[in-house]
């Protein structure tokens, strides 16, 4: 039997969605006008007031918004409300060691909250479940998303965060989890040190999990689903929209219903930023329409993906996207963290290190790694193993500082990284995701 956090808004017949994003899109636009100089000064510059925009079919109207114009009004400069009103604070990390800083209202966190328990009531969560969060809690949205969720569903909620991965074994044999919250790679991570410990799936009780924040192939779901004998479960969302709960897969497992009273997707041409019609893969662009303090219009995601307004057998109305099928910039997401070439070329150039240097992204298992092949200059060359390994373990702690995980890191001989007279190869991607 399907279930409904909001079956009043999950169900609701489209003219009511389109009434209530029309109304929302219009104040939504007014105040940003009002109340963020970045904003005003774009839709001045595009001759664009306030009162052009009538409905959501005058969206196209608006200028977009980039993660640069984030780095560039940094830290609060987007915000719309004074700071007195913000009581949290998120970010995620950039390509120059500065934050994508974004802020919430406790209005803004109990929509998000609303939404998170939208995802985890679509996975069968109720108030008799068990709520295992292995996201990371902090400034990452994934952990505090998942447990405002679960707590409005109304299910035991047991915030254990990420790491250490024979204790979360332990924890979901003896609390009883039944429904677990972490990146996919990390649940496989999970499933593997289950079985590695003498246990099986019969010795745990989750019967759902809701994976995120990297991509992840149908094959790995199976995977999944076999080994620690669950419903699989994908969701979708960004720092600079919200954080998890964007989108959400229901029991169809076939794509993501967005949350469409709080944010309007659109579907563009990537280089010519013209609008697509539904069914058209393209960039995904969200705008929000009911957020207080971080109200972003018509955001780049640079996520490439394909809406759809197909019935879907759950009973939902909210249109439905795709999994992500890649991206229109150089970011590389690794295992939930997003990592760009230049955060290792800048961490390279502050340590001595030449700019010759090549990323080397992989998966075994299912489990994604990452190796920083680093080109040594003559006077930097020690022909001591006992020397190399010891510059190789100062660089990959620096760049764990940086990058927020593990990279490993290989010395290389002066002038062996091949050279190009166009664009260097900076990263070779070896993983293989398919539909």
């Amino acid at each position: 039997m399907e279930r409904y956090y909001q079956p009043e808004i999950e169900k609701a017949p489209r003219e009511t969605i389109v009434k209530l994003q029309n109304e929302r899109l219009v104040n939504t636009v007014k105040r940003v006008y009002e109340n963020v100089s970045h904003y005003r000064k774009k839709m001045d510059e595009s001759g664009i007031k306030p009162e052009d925009i009538k409905s959501i079919d005058d969206l196209y109207k608006l200028p977009f918004s980039y993660k640069q114009d984030l780095r560039d009004t940094y830290p609060y400069g987007m915000f719309a409300v004074p700071m007195k009103d913000v009581v949290r604070l998120h970010a995620s990390s950039g390509t120059t060691g500065k934050q994508i800083v974004v802020g919430y209202t406790e209005n803004d966190l109990d929509l998000w909250s609303d939404c998170c328990a939208r995802a985890l009531t679509a996975a069968g969560c109720t108030e008799e479940d068990k709520v295992h969060v292995s996201y990371g809690y902090g400034l990452f949205t994934g952990g505090l998303g998942a447990d405002a969720g679960s707590k409005k569903v109304g299910a035991v909620t047991i915030p254990v965060s990420s790491g250490n991965t024979q204790r979360q074994i332990t924890i979901l044999r003896d609390f009883g989890s039944t429904i677990l919250c972490c990146t996919p790679s990390y649940a496989l991570h999970m499933a593997e040190t289950l079985y590695a410990q003498g246990y099986t799936k019969d010795d745990i009780n989750l019967k759902a999990g809701i994976f995120g924040a990297e991509p992840w192939t149908n094959e790995m779901r199976q995977q999944i689903e076999e080994m620690l004998g669950i419903k699989a479960y994908d969701i979708y969302g960004l720092t600079e929209i919200i954080g998890p709960g964007v989108g959400f897969e229901c029991s169809e497992q076939s794509g993501m219903h967005i949350n469409e009273d709080h944010f309007i997707v659109e579907v563009i041409d990537p280089d010519t930023g013209e609008v697509l019609p539904d069914g058209t893969q393209g960039e995904l662009v969200f705008t929000c329409i009911t957020k207080e303090a971080f109200p972003i219009i018509r955001y780049r995601t640079r996520d490439i993906g394909v809406i759809t307004r197909e019935k879907c057998s759950c009973g939902r109305t909210l249109v439905k996207m795709t999994k992500p099928r890649g991206r229109t910039d150089d970011m590389l997401i690794i295992r939930g963290v997003n990592v760009f070439p230049s955060q290792i070329e800048s961490v390279l150039i502050e340590k001595g290190y030449t700019a010759n240097y090549q990323i080397v992204v992989d998966r075994e298992n299912n489990f994604d790694s990452i190796e920083v092949r680093v080109e040594l200059s003559p006077e930097n060359f020690r022909d001591t193993i006992k020397g190399l390994d010891k510059q190789a373990k100062e660089l990959s702690e620096a760049l764990k500082v940086v990058l927020g995980l593990n990279a490993h890191v290989k010395l290389m001989e002066p002038n062996s990284i091949p050279r190009s007279e166009g664009k260097a190869v900076r990263v070779i991607d070896k993983r293989k995701l398919l539909d």
